[in-house]
């Protein structure tokens, strides 16, 4: 889904899911690799965009390599977490000694306000 689309459709408010993820290890491989993280941090958000946006979820922010993203639904944030896991690893990592992305995901209540999200939950689940 276009970044367009994503932006006229409304955002998840009142219990929502968020699946946070980020490149495990990614500081160690941006010392170790940094020409070849550039181009696998950009291959490695195509990756994940697809399967995250096809269950409908909403990636309220990126941070270097991590993802924020709201569901409406619990299912739908784990759905798109088993989807994006596998494209992940149908990926060839090799040039910059392999890539895992770890993902948490968490319901509740949050506040949105200008596209973002704040409130207890969105705090934990940055923590798992």
């Amino acid at each position: 889904m276009s970044e367009a689309v994503a932006e006229r459709r409304p955002l998840p408010t009142g219990t929502v899911t968020f699946l946070f993820t980020d490149i495990e290890g990614s500081t160690e491989r941006w010392e170790r690799h940094r020409e070849a993280m550039k181009a696998a941090v950009a291959r490695h958000d195509a990756v994940m965009r697809e399967p995250l946006e096809d269950q409908g979820g909403y990636v309220f922010k990126t941070v270097g390599d991590a993802f924020c993203v709201v569901f409406p639904t619990a299912p739908q944030a784990v759905q798109a977490a088993v989807d994006a896991q596998r494209a992940i690893a149908s990926q060839d990592w090799s040039q910059v000694g392999g890539l895992r992305a770890r993902m948490a995901v968490h319901t509740g209540l949050a506040d949105e306000r200008n596209g973002d999200y704040f409130g207890p939950t969105v705090n934990r689940v940055a923590r798992l």
